[in-house]
């Protein structure tokens, strides 16, 4: 049996010594990590509070429109201007008249004419008549054939005239009644024509009218499209005119607050226009359904106060008001890690941490509010050394 050589032997003795004192240094290392981790904790509290969403609207104006010619004609004078305020009723824009002025008297002479063959003046075109001299004429026709026919009758029984000269004086009876009838029909159509003559007069007088265009309401004048002496067609645009007071706040609801809208809800909002102060609205109407695209739902409200610092088309941020006295659950700032776009935070419980991932809460103060049914009242919630913290690590909670 060959001897192992004596640096052989000592080297072996060596590295088993190393080992051991390794194998010691690691289980000491274990017994280290193995110990809980000391962190400060906070409890979380129940608070209650006006429940609000945040979201982005704009101003609009109460009433828009678009005022144009609703007859043709040549514009003789413009009476308003871009940005000038106009009042109801006020004259904006002329057309000429003259045309409309010959058509006018052309359509009086008619109705005169067709009152002077009901025998009427002018003025008495509300009068139905009940006969004219044609109708009393034919009348007094058929009142001398009668007599003749009634006295016929009795003279062709004592055989002093024929039975073809009674014949005949009873054919001119009968058609001297057609002729009445006949009269009393014309009457009747020459006073349905003069109804439709009238007519022609009063559409004449709203022609003529129509050359003048008036404001609808009291409201600025936001667009001038034409000129003075440019020839305008029907239902060509002359003005934009806008009522800027009362103002209306439309914005949209996401779907998940939808259900908690209604008439009446308070809104307050804010524009960069006029930094630092704040304005208040008040929900009048809801869209009766949802964007099929966006899933929101479109709220428009009435400003309370009038300021001449907001205008129509401005940009503005909404709080509005949803629950009033909302029980909500709320941890410290510091509780809350946010790493890789999550947010999240660990509660203590049977000494482990355990983490939650959560949505960004409302900011009160010092605290965020939580998801309830994640966290309740009373959880104690790590507030520092949350980089170094994962999902089970035992810890040791103070504070």
């Amino acid at each position: 049996m060959k001897r192992i050589p004596k640096a052989i032997l000592l080297a072996m003795a060596i590295l088993a010594a190393g080992c051991s004192r390794g194998s010691k240094e690691n289980v000491q290392a274990a017994s280290k990590a193995a110990e809980p981790l000391v962190v400060r904790t906070a409890a979380a509290e129940t608070r209650r509070v006006d429940r609000t969403v945040s979201v982005t609207g704009s101003l609009v104006p109460d009433e828009t429109v678009t005022v144009s010619s609703e007859v043709a004609g040549r514009v003789v004078a413009m009476n308003a201007d871009f940005g000038q305020m106009v009042k109801r009723g006020e004259v904006v824009a002329q057309l000429d008249r003259r045309e409309y002025e010959i058509q006018l008297d052309r359509a009086k002479a008619a109705l005169a004419q067709a009152l002077a063959r009901l025998g009427l003046s002018p003025g008495q075109e509300n009068q139905p008549p009940t006969s004219t001299p044609g109708v009393r004429q034919a009348e007094a026709q058929m009142e001398d054939a009668r007599f003749k026919y009634e006295n016929a009758a009795k003279l062709v029984k004592t055989g002093d005239i024929s039975q073809e000269r009674f014949t005949e004086l009873e054919k001119a009876f009968r058609s001297r009644q057609a002729a009445v009838e006949a009269a009393r029909d014309e009457l009747r159509t020459l006073w349905s024509n003069m109804e439709g003559l009238r007519a022609e007069v009063r559409l004449a007088e709203k022609r003529l009218n129509d050359t003048t265009l008036r404001a609808p309401f009291d409201g600025a004048v936001t667009q001038k499209q034409v000129s003075p002496g440019q020839y305008v067609d029907r239902n060509v645009a002359v003005f934009t005119i806008v009522k800027t007071n009362p103002l209306r706040l439309r914005l949209e609801v996401p779907e998940s607050d939808s259900a908690l809208v209604k008439p009446g809800t308070s809104i307050s909002f804010r524009t960069d226009a006029v930094p630092g102060e704040r304005f208040q609205a008040v929900v009048r109407e809801l869209n009766p359904s949802l964007d099929t695209r966006s899933r929101q739902l479109l709220v428009e409200a009435r400003l309370t106060q009038t300021d001449a610092r907001l205008r129509p088309g401005l940009f503005v941020q909404v709080d509005l008001m949803l629950e009033r006295d909302v029980p909500v659950v709320v941890v410290p700032k510091n509780a809350i890690y946010t790493v890789a776009g999550l947010t999240k935070l660990f509660v203590i419980r049977d000494s482990k941490a355990a983490e939650l991932r959560i949505p960004p809460g409302r900011v009160l103060g010092d605290f965020i509010e939580v998801p309830p049914n994640q966290v309740k009242a009373g959880d104690r919630v790590a507030v520092d050394k949350l980089g170094v913290l994962f999902d089970g690590m035992p810890v040791s909670g103070k504070g």
